[in-house]
């Protein structure tokens, strides 16, 4: 099992197991050595990526002459381990004979019946033929209320991996388990339904559960041959199964059963892929019978572990949706009508080619999709480039992410995180900047509260809305909206001034001390206070937590997450540069738990800039007017760049409406509803001569193209995703394309070859190649070294060697040092008025993916969020006299929807929320936010919008249904809390043995954690 496994670092000593000597790491479980060895031993509730439960007791084995517990027993230098001694395999059956009488045994029609069922697998280890004790049902009922899985009672065998994943992995803390009770179960928020709980259906209980207690719906009754039979004839097949195993043992059922779980398995395929919603990258495989998609298996993905989100582990209905476009669609008179691929394509080559000669190539311009793969969106830049011979290109980064990458460009010279999300969990201390973390990047989310409730790292939260991450902050601090850069520059000059800089990192790795000290002059606490609100003592202790944090540097120090509240701002862009800064003062940078990492939206908004779709770079952030890239493009494609900057995503829709630029091709972004001020866009659209949509759906945006192409699924084809890490991560195809709908990169090399230009890709790899060729960062990439789940974080040397942490010997700068970078204050344009006298923020949910038009075709997560609303703050309601579920109608000078009211907590005073996901396109919020940009990236200020309110006399039922699991009352606890079942009156360590007791793993920190 791979994956971010638990890291000890204790010193190496000998352990003799079955007279052997090995290997093993003062602290580390005694289960690892053994496992590590390749000496099969039972360990039913033991697994690798949740480290020591100690409830089943199957991996006893003698140590030192004493029975204990393998997993529980810390290594210590001259262990003498044995286990398979007689004391110790009787331990071993005797824990095994009390988990069956907790399971009923029907493995031949079981739908978990797939070859990796460990409780299944544990009997055939252990050669058990007849239990001793007879299962007896627990008289308690399936619960069926989640809409994507089911727990069933009477298959529990109280191993707690499901409590320990749920409690200190995802930390939803949901999960318990009541060892007081006569007839012990697993609970969830103390006794409710799945459906009225706290569960966020992330699936961690799932992957974990060893047998098949915790299933997915969408397994029952298709995994198997006999599973799908009607309920009577399934139990009468169970009873058939009982009786002969009474006469015959076993072990004859087991076999049987291996026999139909090698017979399934032919007809179940299982493909490596990697999510398609947010930038986590995480990894997993998933499980299809035709195109029936079975499951979500994660495990040994480099990012997630075993983790997963509600999207990731169930939000797959979208590519089989009743509505995906399966032909290609020409607009007539008005009207669309279906085309052949040939007459299509044909179409839109000669008239990409008619408005080039009529009105030049920049006449035309080409949008990448954050959710294509890396080389998809490199032959969107290079079709632009070499066949049209133009620089407007761009992608959806514009829209969230290009602030961030500008000021890490300004100061420490690569645009992507300075890590990996391992070393965010080894931060002393990490600040999120508006960012809803647990929702936007929720699997990422789950390390940092990890690490948070271990006490291995102190959280502070820097928001305007009260969400998850800032409810468990040990400091939460409520700026005025806007002001992110003042409070950062404060603290850097606060820094500076009481000489708590680190001096050495800044005399040996930074430039530009006295040009950025005098840039900061103007901040100071009374100023910051008075701007932000915030008090002039939360500054300075904020300051010297920093501080504290960063001087220990054998140790991790300062990460700072920051996301659309500060990106998407007029001073995006400073406020970006602000954040790294601050790092680099204090030497935050080039070592594991430090650094600046701006957390990636899409699944491949990342890739998308990385390969190039900007106007005025192509892959690798290569300059277009820099001679030695022009040299390396013209070599590989026979055309001269041009040193121009081209347009950019809202600089295209200016040229539109100007009569500047007549074509549009738009591939997989649903641009008409996430770019500000929607109707201003529209407009844009209508000026075209010819537009050019490529998605899954017919969307809304497509309704304005002359040519709409349906373009396949990330399931149904092969590539590369870039994640936040700049982890370069493969996909497989788990399906073929579905009938009439092609992947985009065959597209665009079938318009390319219409058009002049034989590019003959046969193969994405043929395309990564080429990548590798003209791209710095990524010499050392190739679909070989991809293979499975390996992945690579560039930059990638040519011998394949990749850079997880940067700057731990230099910055991307010719010198090596680091810049810092004097940035200005962009005050807010829009603040609230007499007018318009409420601030409008938005955002995402953690149900749904952007403007929903793949999670609204998932019935579960449809279900659980079924539209769009505004939050409201109680004292507003109270204000205006809104109850949940009015309709009230938000007004600014863009535009005006109209949402119901959710009241909540999670806004204050005269803020409102609303959700950038909307069933339908006319209550997208982007038809409120306007024009005003980041002042360096154009990236639109959708967080600087005021608006007011109407109440309409209308109401309705509240816009978040009874079910959802923010209503839901979480039972935190350490873990598993073994130690409550150890103190049952009917608990006997197995054989009737003393375990060891004493040297028990137990604590948090090292089931967890190690000395990591």
């Amino acid at each position: 099992m791979r994956g971010p496994l638990r890291v000890n670092t204790g010193p190496e000593v000998a352990v003799q197991i079955d007279g052997v000597a090995f290997v093993g790491r003062t602290g580390e479980p005694l289960i690892d050595v053994i496992n590590r060895a390749q000496i099969e031993l039972a360990q039913v509730c033991y697994h690798p990526q949740l480290g020591p439960i100690q409830t089943c007791d199957t991996c006893a084995v003698e140590i030192n002459g004493v029975v204990g517990r393998a997993c529980g027993t810390p290594v210590t230098a001259g262990l003498t381990v044995r286990t398979q001694t007689q004391a110790a395999r009787l331990a071993q059956r005797d824990a095994y004979d009390r988990i069956v009488s907790n399971h009923d045994l029907y493995c031949t029609v079981c739908d978990n019946n797939n070859g990796n069922c460990t409780v299944h697998n544990t009997l055939s280890l252990l050669g058990v033929d007849h239990p001793t004790r007879p299962f007896q049902p627990k008289g308690l009922a399936q619960d069926h209320s989640n809409a994507f899985y089911r727990y069933d009672p009477d298959q529990c065998i109280l191993c707690g991996r499901c409590v320990e994943a749920c409690q200190n992995v995802q930390v939803n803390e949901t999960l318990s388990i009541n060892w007081e009770a006569e007839q012990p179960r697993v609970q969830w928020d103390g006794g409710k339904p799945i459906g009225e709980s706290s569960c966020v259906s992330c699936g961690h209980c799932i992957t974990v559960c060893p047998c098949n207690a915790l299933m997915e719906k969408s397994m029952l009754g298709e995994a198997g041959l006999l599973t799908a039979l009607p309920k009577p004839v399934f139990e009468a097949a169970i009873d058939l199964v009982k009786g002969v195993e009474h006469s015959s043992g076993l072990q004859l059922i087991m076999n049987v059963s291996d026999v139909e779980a090698e017979t399934r398995s032919a007809s179940i395929q299982k493909t490596k892929t990697v999510c398609t919603y947010c930038g986590v990258g995480c990894s997993f495989e998933i499980w299809t019978k035709d195109r029936h998609i079975l499951k979500v298996e994660p495990g040994p993905g480099p990012a997630n572990g075993i983790s997963t989100c509600v999207k990731g582990k169930f939000g797959w209905e979208y590519v089989n949706s009743g509505d995906r476009l399966t032909t290609p669609l020409i607009r007539e008179n008005g009207r669309f009508r279906e085309a052949s691929w040939d007459e299509a394509l044909d179409l839109i080559a000669w008239r990409l080619g008619e408005i080039k000669g009529q009105h030049g190539p920049d006449a035309l311009a080409f949008i990448a999709s954050s959710k294509a793969t890396n080389e998809e969106a490199y032959l969107v830049q290079k079709f632009a480039r070499q066949v049209i011979g133009t620089n407007n290109v761009d992608n959806c980064s514009r829209y969230c992410q290009s602030p961030a990458t500008q000021g890490l460009m300004r100061t420490v010279g690569y645009g992507g995180d300075s890590g990996t999300i391992h070393d965010i969990e080894n931060a002393r201390l990490v600040i999120t900047v508006g960012s809803n973390t647990a929702e936007s990047h929720p699997v990422l989310a789950t390390r940092v509260k990890r690490a948070h409730k271990l006490g291995r790292t102190q959280l502070v939260v820097v928001d305007i809305r009260e969400h998850e991450l800032a409810r468990r902050a040990d400091t939460f601090l409520r700026p005025r909206p806007g002001t992110d850069f003042v409070w950062l520059s404060a603290l850097s000059r606060l820094i500076l001034d009481n000489g708590w800089a680190d001096d050495a990192f800044l005399q040996t790795r930074v430039n530009g001390l006295e040009e950025f000290r005098a840039s900061v002059d103007a901040f100071t606490l009374a100023y910051a206070e008075a701007e932000t609100g915030l008090a002039a003592a939360e500054i300075e202790a904020l300051a010297r937590q920093i501080v504290a944090a960063g001087q220990d540097k054998t140790k991790g120090g300062v990460c700072i997450l920051w996301a659309m509240g500060v990106t998407q701002q007029c001073g995006g862009s400073e406020t970006s540069t602000a954040i790294s800064n601050l790092l680099l003062i204090t030497g935050n940078y080039g070592r594991t738990g430090t650094g600046a990492y701006p957390l990636r939206g899409h699944n491949n908004v990342q890739g998308a800039s990385d390969m190039g779709a900007m106007p005025d770079q192509v892959s690798g952030y290569q300059k277009v007017a820099d001679p030695l890239t022009v040299q390396t493009h013209e070599r590989e494609w026979g055309v001269t760049l041009r040193p121009e900057r081209g347009l950019d995503n809202t600089q295209m829709i200016d040229a539109a409406i100007a009569g500047n630029l007549k074509a549009l091709w738009l591939t997989g972004e649903e641009m008409s509803l996430t770019d500000a001020n929607a109707n201003h866009l529209e407009k844009g659209y209508e000026a075209l001569e010819f537009m050019v949509v490529q998605d899954l759906y017919f969307t809304h945006t497509a309704r304005y193209a002359d040519v709409v192409l349906p373009a396949a699924s990330a399931l149904e084809k092969e590539g590369t995703f870039t994640s936040t890490e700049r982890r370069v991560q493969r996909l497989y195809e788990a399906m073929p394309p579905l009938k009439g709908t092609r992947p985009d990169w065959q597209i665009y090399t079938a318009v390319a070859e219409r058009m002049g230009q034989s590019w003959g890709y046969t193969h994405p790899a043929e395309i990564m190649a080429e990548i590798a060729r003209v791209t710095p960062i990524m010499a050392g990439v190739s679909y070989d070294r991809l293979q499975g789940f390996d992945s690579l974080c560039w930059p990638v040397a040519e011998d394949g060697t990749d850079t997880p942490l940067l700057y731990v010997d230099r910055f991307n700068f010719p010198d090596g040092k680091a810049r810092l970078y004097p940035a200005q204050y962009q005050p807010r344009q829009h603040t609230p008025d007499a007018e318009f006298d409420l601030h409008l923020n938005s955002g995402r949910m953690l149900e749904h993916f952007h403007e929903g038009n793949m999670t609204f075709r998932v019935a579960g997560l449809a279900a659980s969020v079924p539209d769009t609303f505004v939050e409201i703050s109680p004292e507003l309601a109270a204000e205006r006299q809104i109850t949940n579920g009015q309709w009230v109608r938000l007004i600014s000078p863009n535009g005006a929807v109209k949402v119901q009211a959710h009241i909540t907590g999670r806004v204050s005073g005269h803020e409102v929320y609303v959700p950038m996901n909307a069933r339908h396109a006319e209550d997208a919020v982007n038809r409120l936010t306007g024009n005003n940009r980041d002042t360096v990236t154009n990236t639109p200020a959708y967080k600087d919008t005021a608006v007011r309110l109407e109440v309409l006399p209308e109401g309705g039922p509240n816009p978040l249904p009874k079910g959802n699991s923010r209503y839901g009352h979480p039972t935190p606890q350490t873990g598993v809390e073994v130690e409550r079942k150890w103190a049952r009156p009917d608990y006997v360590f197995p054989g009737g043995l003393l375990p060891m007791l004493g040297d028990s793993l137990n604590a948090r920190s090292d089931r967890l954690g190690g000395d990591d």
